[in-house]
């Protein structure tokens, strides 16, 4: 299945959650947001939330430093 994460192309595999996208990119759901064809997701959500071919995901992710 393709997305496009961040504007870049994916192929993921069908069935991937946002939690396995998020934690596979970043280590952990930690300090991130995610939008899904410019909806926010709440994070509550991700766990159940199935990605879908052609779907167009934003992940932000905070960045702790000075």
């Amino acid at each position: 299945m393709n997305v496009r994460l961040n504007g870049e192309p994916r192929t993921l595999d069908p069935g991937t959650t946002l939690t396995e996208l998020v934690e596979s990119i970043t280590g952990s759901t930690r300090g991130s947001a995610v939008v899904v064809d410019d909806e926010v997701v709440p994070r509550g959500s991700w766990p159940a939330f199935t990605l879908r071919d052609g779907q167009r995901v934003e992940l932000i992710t905070a960045v702790q430093g000075g």
